[in-house]
């Protein structure tokens, strides 16, 4: 059930067969807000007309301004224009112009709000073409809570206020539903987005609005705000791939919140603590790993790159204290594992009086893919690379297969979690690119049609928080994080001059 989509570079990556899922063409404002509090009505709004079709693959990276002097003072500024960036903030910015440095952006669409607009400029550099504002793309409106501070917003409104926290869905304020007006208004963004003739696209706006542009482009409803993490120019990456029947495109996620700051630092997510998280490891790139073909199950050992793309995940998590690592039992994840316990069991011992860290290390079989993808392999053989088409030749019981090993080791990886034991709990799990996409698609509740919605690479890694324990919503705080590997990451974006690459 994969997809290898020639314009992308293979390394080691995995993406499923996209489901065929439809989005409705947004109602308009005043009908949302209509609705009952206690009805969402997204499923609605999304699920009849599909997006606009496209003749080229289209790669859209979606960045969030820098700090700004309302989010240091904590106050609540939706689509207010009183703020702008703080110094902490534009040096956000260039490090995120830095982190696309090597991009061959065609357009770049921002909010007319002055601190995503400042912040694209400082990405945006000193390229000629005029950046298309879009008052679509403003920032959540939040009318009477707006430049309140979040206590004064509490004092003030009370029930409101905790709803908007709790159930943001449903939360209304001055006779609108925010969210779902948000909703709406990314979907319509979409329209402009893809049909602009480009075929990479740099789009600087908000935290709630990129929350919704990738929510609306995945086809996830109003029920997963502040589920997917968005910070301070934290870069998200969405990958459109035409059908060869002009429909509605392929839509992949490739990464999510890849910020300018380490995507483990801190013990919060959305403004909550948390002391539960899991970090899923993917294995560096194998020997025999070639490009263009399907991934290996893990049973070769890593090459170079992928020895090095280890221990800069081992560095990344170094000032964490790990509790348990679990592992496939194939080579390149057992090894990866090894490396990341050394380091951890290491890092209280640079003193003459030290104590080793102690970190327990399980091998789990429901994490092995091999004997799935082995058969994915064999189906393949006789098959074109591409259209993704062709895919529909591999039966549902393959999906099913991993869907269920991969639903069994979640359940693990909670029961985990469930460990009172510790104060803070941080689980490290270490395996193949599909296994975790499948697992991220078990925490985020979805079936395994969606599993074609996500992307990863060899050496990435992705963080899940807890902030209401393992019984509560996993926040998923990055997907497919590369940073850390330096001159050995995946890059962003591809150049456009060759039409088999972005």
């Amino acid at each position: 059930m994969f997809v290898l989509s020639p314009s992308l570079p293979f390394h080691s990556c995995v993406v499923f067969r996209h489901r065929s899922f439809v989005v409705r063409s947004s109602s308009s404002v005043q009908e949302v807000e209509k609705a009952p509090q206690d009805r969402d009505l997204s499923s609605e709004l999304y699920s009849s007309s599909p997006f606009p079709s496209i003749k080229a693959a289209k790669r859209v990276v979606l960045v969030r301004h820098g700090q700004s002097t309302w989010n240091a003072e904590g106050r609540i500024q939706g689509s207010s224009n009183f703020s702008v960036l703080t110094p902490k903030g534009e040096a956000q910015a260039d490090t995120s112009r830095q982190m696309l440095i090597d991009d061959s952006f065609d357009v770049c669409f921002s909010s007319p709000l002055i601190r995503s607009k400042r912040t694209a400029e400082i990405i945006w550099g000193s390229r000629k073409e005029e950046i298309i504002t879009d008052s679509d793309l403003r920032e959540i409106d939040l009318y009477s809570f707006q430049g309140l501070l979040k206590h004064e917003g509490k004092a003030k409104f009370g029930a409101a206020y905790r709803q908007w926290q709790v159930d943001a869905a449903n939360f209304n304020i001055d006779g609108h539903y925010p969210v779902r007006e948000l909703w709406a208004r990314a979907r319509n963004c979409w329209n402009q987005i893809l049909s602009h003739d480009s075929r990479s696209v740099l789009v600087v706006a908000h935290n709630a609005v990129n929350q919704a542009l990738v929510a609306t482009a995945i086809g996830l409803g109003t029920e997963y705000f502040r589920i997917l993490l968005q910070s301070n120019c934290g870069v998200s990456v969405l990958d459109f791939t035409p059908r060869a029947d002009g429909g509605s495109p392929y839509i992949c996620l490739n990464r999510l919140n890849q910020t300018p700051s380490s995507p483990v630092a801190g013990g919060s997510s959305a403004g909550r603590k948390t002391s539960r998280r899991i970090i899923l490891v993917c294995h560096g790139t194998l020997q025999g790993d070639i490009e263009g073909l399907f991934p290996n199950s893990g049973d070769h050992p890593m090459n170079m790159l992928g020895i090095i793309q280890t221990q800069k995940t081992a560095e990344l998590l170094l000032d964490l204290k790990v509790n348990t690592i679990f592992s496939s039992p194939k080579n390149a994840c057992f090894e990866t594992a090894k490396v990341i316990s050394r380091v951890q069991e290491a890092a209280d011992c640079l003193g003459a009086d030290c104590v080793p860290r102690y970190v327990e290390m399980k091998q789990m079989g429901d994490l092995d893919v091999g004997d799935i993808l082995r058969q994915l392999n064999k189906d393949a053989s006789e098959a074109p690379a591409y259209p993704p088409g062709f895919l529909n030749r591999f039966e549902d019981d393959t999906l099913l297969a991993l869907w269920e090993k991969s639903g069994k080791a979640w359940q693990s990886l909670l029961n985990e979690l469930s460990d009172e034991s510790e104060p803070e709990k941080i689980v490290v799990t270490v395996g193949h690119p599909a296994m975790h996409i499948a697992l991220m698609a078990h925490c985020l509740n979805l079936t395994k049609d969606w599993t074609a919605s996500f992307h990863l690479d060899a050496g990435s890694i992705s963080v899940v928080d807890f902030p209401d324990g393992p019984t509560g919503r996993g926040v998923i705080r990055c997907i497919n994080y590369t940073a850390h590997l330096g001159r050995w990451s995946i890059p962003i974006t591809r150049s456009t001059a060759d039409d088999e690459e972005f």
